[in-house]
């Protein structure tokens, strides 16, 4: 490992640690979670032609590491052409095998993919963008199963399990993406995810419940779970996690949550959007009540000492029931998926 990045990681915690100190009262703290954290290396760069966004890691049973993401033509959109690809390796750091595709269509772009394991099933739980919908073109979360990380992959019949339509604290929902599946300690199934509704344009985080992995799933009554739109701010992007005890959820700070919650809120024509600044994680007993968040990770910036772009979509990877690594999307000056950064003796609060 590069000593000058680990520096450089250690010199960034301590000043957002010292300026806690200074600022107790108002200075979102640093998680442990995010002091744990060791910078790893820029992995799966894009094709000539291609864009790759974004990893969902898992390990299946002989140790094999795989990761599911999504790849799009630069001729062509997101929405219309992604597909959910696989690739397999022997370490977080590669080289990666390309093994194909997962879910391709010419009737949607399937993207965002996040993958996970209850007792002998794989889920992988996605957003899809149906072309030429009745309603529009729209972004809606699907799941899929399947006994093996190889496939074969079955889509639930209930797609979209979570549909971009329904009420919603009074309004209309109109959009429902990038979801992240949980395993509840009660037996439960829950997938938070990205929601808006036709009230404001600002992204929340919502929570839809089942009994049944494939659905059908029930939105939370009391949804969003987590809400800046009062402050006119958003985020997106939640993985969610139960461990030892816990519910935890790290999400991008899109515009500047970190900064309001401060008291210091960026003016409006300065909230960049996109992960441009750290991230935020958020702890709760029940999964429902939040809270204030920590800052959960760092930036590209500030781990490889690399110009600032894009750090998003956050997922663990899990070994032996520990979190191993955080695998983050970036598009860095190579165009590759993302980074992964490890992830040293962290056991929650």
């Amino acid at each position: 490992m590069n000593k000058m990045k680990n520096l450089g990681l250690i010199l960034s915690i301590g000043i957002l640690s010292d300026l806690s100190v200074a600022h107790a009262a108002k200075q979102v703290a640093v998680s442990s979670f995010c002091k744990a954290q060791v910078p790893g290396k820029y992995i799966l760069p894009s094709e000539e032609g291609e864009w790759t966004w974004g990893m969902a890691p898992i390990y299946d049973e002989e140790g094999k590491l795989h990761v599911f993401n999504s790849i799009i033509p630069t001729k062509g959109s997101w929405k219309e052409d992604s597909r959910i690809v696989h690739w397999t390796a022997d370490a977080p750091e590669g080289p990666y095998t390309f093994l194909g595709d997962v879910f391709v269509s010419d009737e949607a772009g399937y993207h965002n993919p996040q993958v996970s394991k209850v007792g002998d099933t794989y889920v992988l739980v996605y957003l899809f963008n149906k072309l030429n919908d009745e309603n529009g073109s729209m972004q809606e979360i699907g799941i899929a199963t399947a006994k093996s990380l190889d496939g074969p992959w079955k889509e639930s019949p209930l797609n979209p399990i979570i549909p971009a339509s329904g009420k919603m604290g009074g309004a209309e929902i109109n959009h429902a993406s990038n979801p992240t599946f949980v395993a509840a300690p009660d037996g439960e199934f829950r997938i938070y995810y990205k929601s808006m509704t036709d009230k404001h344009t600002f992204r929340e985080i919502s929570l839809a419940v089942s009994d049944n992995i494939e659905g059908p799933y029930v939105n939370y009554a009391g949804n969003p779970v987590i809400s800046y739109a009062d402050q006119q701010l958003d985020i997106e992007d939640p993985y969610a996690f139960h461990y030892n005890g816990m519910y935890y959820m790290i999400v991008e700070d899109r515009r500047g949550v970190k900064d309001m919650l401060e008291g210091n809120p960026l003016p409006v024509n300065h909230r960049q959007s996109g992960g441009l600044r750290p991230g935020l994680i958020y702890t709760s007993k029940d999964g429902i009540e939040w809270g204030i968040p920590e800052v959960g990770y760092l930036t590209n910036e500030l781990y490889f000492g690399d110009k600032l772009a894009r750090s998003e979509r956050p997922s663990i990877l899990w070994k032996d029931g520990q979190p191993e690594s955080l695998f983050l999307a970036c598009h860095d000056k190579d165009s590759t998926a993302g980074y992964f950064v490890e992830i040293n003796n962290w056991n929650g609060q």
